[in-house]
């Protein structure tokens, strides 16, 4: 633990020597400049950037870590971070950064160019661990990085990537961990991570709580706040009552049924476009036996159900139907673009042609911020549309961590899961469907006639011809329909008075920096 002993009471710090972490917390002053209490449903599942993609791992990832680049705070345009300037060769394979100088880790490491090849070679296909999913992403079209000198690293591409640079400000794979915690805990920090950024690591009292505080060394603007304690409140209904009661500053993970209840009772609701996708996912791994590796069945499943019907009822008004996997606001959206419409009379032809009565259906149990409804309730919804044409649903429930585990290991034929982009970019959300990693795959759908398109986009400049790549791509998935796409969540965040301005970035992740109020 290495909270500074200046900002904490003999009495709290025994409170912390001898008591759990939550009762320290409380113990903490309100004042915003000198703490936040952010809550969410659902608990990290790590921190360290090589080896989760979890949105609330996410969260807590782009505060204490960098990349060589960033996004702009207000959108996804690029700006430098680490690295102070870049220029990318003629023939657009090598990409070669100035390094930021005087830069620390939390850990006191000096950042230099060692330190980014170190990251990314640990990441390369020849030694990556399979938890390491976002790698096939953001570097899978590294070839190598070179040292050239101190403060300068070059990075050669196997082929021209047009999205490398923003897949390089993502918060995943892309931001850079200090070389020696890696060294001194055999490649993982995800329970102690050490990066760049603005606030760094203090405690992690899982399923309750993560502590950061502010980075007294960090080289750019200094945060506003001195401590962020990130709880985790399973339900909704008890994060509304903490926000209510000025336990906490900020919660995620709402829904329409709060909306009203929360600014009555004097907090701020924050409400913007997102840039995310909330969708069901047919197994289509070869080796699982599922029902759904047959494409009628997967239409059939698709035409059971009447999506825009249930997300008015489920979202009403915060979240609009996807009739795309992409956002409508993305390069590379089309309006042309049909996945299956609800037939449920085609339906029951084409089930009782297959002889298929039963179903198995896993979900998560708690809201996802593409999700605020909750995967329970999702799933509850889509089960009750197959009961009306004499589907037997088996539907199994999980906590988010133990359902990413199921999702790659039980046998099943119906999931949900959603994606909500990191870069701003088309390749960022159909490029899941084309690789070989089950992770970003969820469907585990390989079809050849899809990647190779995924492939061309990838090459190919931005502009007109790059987006009708990405509308054809996606009308060969609507017609081979491995995912059935429901629907575009607002980002919503509830606030006190006590902070001002938006806290959510376009990405849907929270920079922890917001400016006190006088």
């Amino acid at each position: 633990m290495f909270l500074s002993k200046k900002l904490l009471t003999s009495a709290l710090l025994a409170a912390f020597a001898t008591t759990s972490i939550s009762a320290y917390a409380a113990a903490l002053s309100r004042k915003p400049q000198d703490n936040i209490f952010y809550a969410t449903g659902v608990d990290p599942l790590g921190l360290d950037p090589a080896l989760v993609d979890d949105f609330d791992s996410g969260n807590v990832l782009f505060n204490l870590y960098e990349g060589l680049v960033a996004f702009k705070d207000e959108n996804t345009d690029i700006k430098p971070s680490l690295a102070e300037s870049w220029t990318v060769s003629d023939d657009g394979l090598t990409y070669t950064f100035k390094l930021r100088k005087g830069v620390k880790f939390h850990d006191g490491t000096p950042f230099n160019a060692e330190a980014v090849k170190f990251n990314y070679d640990r990441q390369m296909p020849e030694v990556a661990t399979p938890k390491m999913s976002y790698a096939s992403m953001v570097l899978v079209d590294v070839k190598e990085t070179n040292v050239i000198d101190e403060y300068t690293v070059e990075i050669k591409l196997k082929k021209k990537s047009t999205p490398f640079l923003h897949n390089l400000a993502m918060s995943f794979s892309a931001p850079i961990a200090s070389p020696t915690a890696l060294k001194a805990s055999n490649n993982n920090i995800n329970e102690a991570p050490v990066g760049t950024g603005p606030y760094k690591f203090v405690a992690w009292d899982k399923g309750q709580q993560v502590i950061l505080t502010r980075f007294e060394d960090y080289w750019g603007e200094k945060a506003k706040t001195q401590n962020l304690i990130i709880k985790t409140i399973p339900e909704t209904s008890a994060r509304v009552v903490a926000l209510k009661n000025g336990e906490v500053d900020i919660i995620t993970g709402i829904d329409s049924n709060v909306i009203q209840e929360i600014k009555a009772s004097g907090k701020v609701i924050v409400d913007q476009d997102g840039m995310n996708t909330n969708f069901i996912s047919y197994n289509c791994n070869p080796k699982s036996g599922a029902v759904t590796l047959d494409k009628e069945v997967r239409k059939a499943i698709s035409m059971s159900i009447n999506v825009p019907e249930m997300v008015d009822s489920l979202y009403k008004g915060y979240a609009s139907v996807a009739n795309s996997f992409l956002p409508t606001f993305m390069e590379g959206y089309s309006k042309d673009v049909k996945y299956p419409q609800y037939n449920p009379v085609e339906a029951k032809k084409i089930f009782e042609k297959k002889g298929i009565k039963k179903l198995t259906m896993i979900t998560y149990s708690g809201a996802r911020a593409y999700n605020t409804a909750g995967g329970q309730v999702l799933a509850e919804a889509v089960q009750a549309y197959l009961a009306k044409v004499g589907i037997d649903v088996d539907l199994q429930v999980y906590d988010w961590a133990t359902y990413r585990n199921k999702m790659l290991n039980d046998k099943y034929d119906i999931s949900f899961i959603g994606w909500s982009g990191d870069n701003g970019d088309a390749d960022n959300f159909l490029n899941l469907f084309a690789t070989d990693d089950p992770i970003a795959n969820n469907p585990y759908w390989l079809y050849k006639p899809y990647q190779d398109l995924i492939a061309k986009g990838m090459e190919t400049p931005d502009g007109k011809e790059r987006a009708a790549i990405y509308v054809e791509a996606e009308k060969v998935m609507a017609e081979e329909s491995p995912i059935l796409p429901i629907s575009h969540a607002r980002q919503l965040v509830a606030i006190s008075p006590a902070l001002k301005d938006t806290v959510i970035h376009p990405v849907g992740l929270y920079k922890f920096q917001p400016s006190v109020k006088k």
